[in-house]
């Protein structure tokens, strides 16, 4: 006989009453979506599939982001903010494990001995693809981007509808702390950098608002049914955990901020230029540049100052020390987990 639910039992269990047949309706339903960001997808594949062959050492690193940047505005078809790049080329090297990217005047050049983490992302109608993997060309730190790869693998593995944010933290750290990298006669564990994480993604929103951590402990908030999400995993021989370093050259708008006055002229042209060109996608200074922006520093800062944009400059471990980083866009279907941006490369 049928029973009412029991007392204590959360609404969780209503999912469980949805027959196959309703969660392939559902499925359906979203099926515009899915066909955007899997578009999305194929670019960043086709893009990045290139660019691992063609990036050498002795390159600059802006003539790296360049070359990436224009060869996935073209694959994606690059129509204002229907259909581009959806935050800057991360090209972070050694130490720096996120959020750098060169500004103008850069002179960086790619060693043979640098690990730099290229991390990418392509958007149509603010469905975002952001997947990242790691390059090296010295084979001594094969087992460090191996470990991390593996990380990101189990993170992925673990991920689903229902499943505990501090679940999927948890499956990666184990796996990661399994790896060891010999340098210059030193062994290190891979630690996972546990001040950085995975996180949900929404229309032309990067970041928003659950964290996938990377450790365990973290929040027992539960994955759900049509959400994506980012699986990033990284992971350092150093402290394992990062700090603001070096130039800024990553902003974004403030996606919750409402009307703020604006005083400088110069303020109100940027934020235009910003809205025009970005809305609430992730840009750097390159790109303002591109867009027509000139002797904006004086009203970036102001912008910044008042909360209408936010600075995120680049994230660094210790000195010396090595990061790696692997990252897929994850897509939870009513039916069935799709792992949107996986390539035959990773």
């Amino acid at each position: 006989m049928e029973h009412g639910p029991a007392e204590g039992v959360d609404e969780r269990t209503a999912k469980d009453r949805f027959s196959s047949e309703e969660k392939r309706a559902l499925d359906r339903l979203h099926q515009d979506i899915y066909q955007e960001i899997r578009h999305a997808a194929e670019a960043h594949r086709q893009t990045r599939k290139y660019m691992r062959e063609w990036i050498k050492p002795g390159m600059s690193m802006i003539q790296i982001c360049e070359e990436l940047e224009s060869t996935a505005r073209r694959l994606i078809g690059e129509n204002g903010l229907k259909a581009g790049l959806a935050f800057p080329t991360g090209c972070s090297r050694n130490h720096c494990a996120a959020h750098y990217t060169p500004n103008t005047g850069d002179t960086t050049v790619l060693e043979y001995d640098d690990v730099v983490k290229i991390d990418f992302g392509t958007h149509i109608n603010g469905r975002i693809i952001d997947c990242a993997f790691t390059l090296h060309f010295n084979p001594r730190y094969d087992p460090l981007v191996k470990g991390v790869q593996e990380a990101t693998e189990a993170g992925i593995k673990a991920s689903g509808v229902d499943v505990r944010l501090c679940d999927v933290g948890a499956a990666v750290q184990e796996v990661m702390e399994s790896h060891e990298v010999e340098l210059d006669g030193q062994i290190y564990q891979v630690k996972p950098i546990r001040n950085l994480n995975g996180h949900s993604i929404g229309p032309y929103r990067i970041h928003a608002g659950k964290t996938v951590p990377i450790v365990k402990g973290g929040e027992t908030t539960r994955m759900e049914e049509n959400e994506f999400y980012a699986i990033e995993t990284f992971g350092s021989t150093g402290r394992g955990q990062v700090h603001d370093d070096m130039d800024c050259s990553h902003y974004m708008k403030n996606f919750d901020q409402q009307f703020v006055p604006l005083r400088l002229q110069s303020s109100k042209q940027l934020l235009n230029v910003i809205n025009k060109n970005f809305g609430t996608l992730a840009f750097c200074k390159r790109w303002l540049e591109r867009a027509g922006a000139s002797r904006y520093a004086m009203a970036l800062k102001d912008l910044c100052d008042k909360g209408v944009v936010d600075a995120y400059p680049p994230l660094c471990d210790a000195r010396g020390s090595y990061t790696a980083q692997f990252e897929h866009t994850i897509l939870l279907r009513p039916t069935c987990k799709e792992v949107v941006s996986r390539g035959d490369d990773y």
